[in-house]
């Protein structure tokens, strides 16, 4: 295995650079994808031996990378095994920022975004020269995003301190499936309704046709103050959809139930005048507060 990090300027310039073959200690996996047999990597630094000038490139800097899920479950994952803590605030995956570009291309893979840009690379699957291509391709990336105005999908990331003082990074799960256990901090005030102004705390689901991805309306979502919803119920105050098919899907349940349905494009521009709403502790007598904390 391998392991390579860029650190980058805010013109897109590579500042420092760390690249190291890792002995795993175990078989490297597919040889034929990486190109790293066992004999390579063996007498190699191991993530230990590196990881303190990892994390000095790292500290203060948000993680990039193609797929970070993935790149960041690994480096979380070998930090815990040496005892280590990720100073990594935020992630950015470039796969979901090329998502939301509709770019045309056939598949969102790196080299895939390479060609499309007119970036060589010269050795796909290598940690360092897939590193370099990502550090290429990020500045038209940017700026299409900037043409755009889409959303770059930077996630804060979560970890645990446990009473012996031991830290652990939770993975980085679907934002989907996180917003939709989410508290809303605001009461829902009921139903949208056509010509007035979204409020907060209104319960909005998406459905699949829709022309954003549902990362980024989600992010939109839960920056204005509305809950997100993965279910269409009475309880949905609205559903995005595009285009509603005839049998099935949310737009179908949102009609059935006479919840409204919203197109995207003006679902987006709403988010611009959404009104305030009224927070749930200003539902909850001070008396009946106190009764249920009584009950603890």
């Amino acid at each position: 295995m391998s392991v390579a990090a860029l650190a980058l300027s805010d013109d897109g310039n590579v500042e420092k650079s760390l690249y190291s073959l890792l002995d795993p200690g175990v078989d490297p996996g597919p040889t034929h994808v990486h190109g790293l047999t066992a004999e390579m990597l063996d007498g190699q630094p191991t993530f230990g031996d590196i990881v303190d000038d990892l994390l000095e490139l790292l500290r203060g800097r948000t993680l990039v990378a193609h797929n970070v899920g993935f790149d960041y479950g690994f480096l979380a994952a070998e930090a815990e095994l040496v005892e280590a803590a990720l100073p990594i605030e935020s992630v950015m995956c470039t796969v979901e920022l090329a998502r939301r570009l509709d770019l045309g291309t056939e598949n969102l893979r790196l080299e895939t975004l390479a060609g499309h840009w007119g970036i060589t690379q010269m050795k796909p699957h290598d940690a360092l020269d897939d590193a370099m291509v990502l550090a290429q391709i990020l500045k038209p990336v940017l700026a299409r995003a900037r043409e755009r105005s889409a959303w770059l999908p930077v996630r804060s990331v979560t970890r645990r301190t446990w009473p012996n003082g031991r830290v652990t990074h939770d993975q980085l799960r679907p934002l989907k499936v996180l917003a939709a256990r989410m508290p809303c901090p605001y009461a829902n005030p009921g139903r949208f309704v056509a010509g007035r102004p979204l409020v907060q705390g209104m319960r909005v689901a998406l459905a699949a046709e829709v022309s954003h991805t549902h990362e980024e309306l989600i992010e939109r979502i839960l920056h204005a103050g509305l809950a997100y919803t993965d279910a269409v119920d009475p309880h949905t105050s609205l559903v995005v959809c595009d285009h509603i098919s005839t049998d099935q899907g949310k737009g179908y349940q949102a009609s059935e139930l006479g919840v409204p349905v919203v197109p995207g494009a003006e679902f987006i521009r709403s988010l611009d005048s959404v009104i305030g709403g009224a927070a749930i502790d200003e539902f909850v007598d001070p008396a009946a507060r106190d009764d249920q904390l009584a009950l603890f």
